[in-house]
């Protein structure tokens, strides 16, 4: 093979911009052959900005039956991530699927299954793997530089959507069109990075949701979770979008200084001897280890983003080169937003990994009690349309 050639499944927003840099041919040994979407208007789009130049499809069967392409990009609502994927397994294509990886575990892990049986390529659009920002401290972490960790903690608050936002699409902020809010929603990105970059899961998760805290919402808009790590280290994610201005700011820290993430920085305090060296050494009474704050050098560009996950895709299938993001790695931070709604639902402590059957009977729930009616369809009579 010296080319991949990509079929996209939902042209919406994500959709749209996915075909935007393949029509440049920003993907070195990756095309975009053909388009699958149940919403005419937005083939017609399609159309009228690109001509005759991808197969365009307006079902399932057709296009998977077309072999017109060697790969899958997923960019549909939620819910659809797994149910396409696993069929585009099925079919014998490569698949590499827009974050989230699903709504709840328990279908993400049949599409990782999947993934497994097929032998094909299988990743996922987590984008900001490619910032140097987190690329970096993950180098520092994974090195050994910040010593063992012993707390994180993120404030990611600058996500503030209105009513009107919400009011701009019946599915939006409901249990039955996105299956979550904040946490499935903006947050995705964040709680992948919060376990990529120090390498571990927690063990256990407490988390306090509010539902509809600052808008005429079912889903939660407001959380705080406190969490804990097998080798005792803590953690705090704190995330909204009813705040403004809000705040993004990553800290970790270790035995060896703190690193803090926050205005397109990485600022490293660097402790000139461990702390648990100098607390076993010291004789003073008071007294702190000599710390050294270092501004780390990442450069200025935030990485090359979804071309970037793609490209590395390609180069994954081509030449066999590491993915940055597998796409089984999805259910890891889908984890972490499941174990906080399953806390607040059960108002109790939720052990990692979380009772999978219990997330799914409390969510089908508040499915049944959804403002927006999702009805239960085959697979080739699934709504493709693009979201986001």
């Amino acid at each position: 093979m010296s080319k991949v050639r990509f079929g996209l499944i939902g042209i919406g927003n994500m959709g749209k911009g996915h075909t935007n840099y393949f029509a440049k041919n920003e993907v070195a040994g990756g095309e975009l052959t053909a388009i699958v979407d149940t919403n005419p208007e937005r083939l017609e789009w399609v159309r009228q900005q690109y001509g005759d130049r991808f197969q365009l499809f307006d079902n399932l069967d057709s296009f998977f039956a077309s072999q017109a392409f060697d790969a899958v990009l997923i960019c549909t609502p939620h819910y659809d991530h797994p149910d396409l994927a696993i069929a585009a397994f099925e079919h014998g294509y490569h698949v590499l699927v827009e974050k989230p990886a699903g709504v709840y575990t328990k279908k993400v892990r049949e599409m990782n299954e999947a993934a497994a049986r097929s032998g094909k390529a299988f990743g996922i659009m987590y984008n900001q793997r490619t910032n140097p920002l987190y690329q970096k401290l993950r180098d520092l972490v994974s090195s050994g530089e910040l010593g063992e960790i012993r707390r994180t903690n993120w404030i990611i608050t600058n996500w503030y959507r209105s009513q009107s936002y919400y009011d701009s699409g019946g599915w939006r902020a409901t249990w039955a069109g996105e299956g979550g809010g904040v946490l499935l929603n903006q947050d995705p990105h964040q709680l992948d990075l919060w376990q990529w970059t120090i390498g571990m899961m927690p063990k256990r998760v407490r988390a306090f949701c509010h539902f509809g805290k600052y808008r005429n919402i079912e889903v939660e808009d407001d959380v705080t979770a406190y969490v804990e790590y097998e080798n005792g280290a803590t953690g705090l994610f704190v995330t909204t979008t009813g705040e403004a201005p809000g705040t993004n700011r990553f800290e970790v820290s270790g035995d060896r200084g703190k690193i803090v993430i926050e205005d397109g920085k990485l600022t490293f305090w660097r402790l000139r001897v461990p702390e648990s060296e100098f607390n076993r050494d010291f004789k003073g009474g008071f007294g702190a280890p000599e710390c050294w704050k270092c501004e780390i050098p990442v450069g200025s560009s935030e990485g090359s983003q979804h071309k970037g996950i793609t490209q590395n895709f390609v180069d994954h299938i081509l030449h066999g080169t590491p993915l940055l993001a597998p796409g089984e790695e999805g259910i890891k931070g889908l984890t972490l937003s499941n174990a906080m709604h399953l806390s607040t639902w059960t108002d109790n402590w939720v052990d990692l990994p979380i009772d999978e059957d219990l997330y799914y009977e409390k969510l089908q729930e508040r499915i049944r009690n959804s403002s927006y009616k999702k009805e239960t369809r085959k697979l080739d009579h699934m709504d493709v349309s693009g979201t986001h």
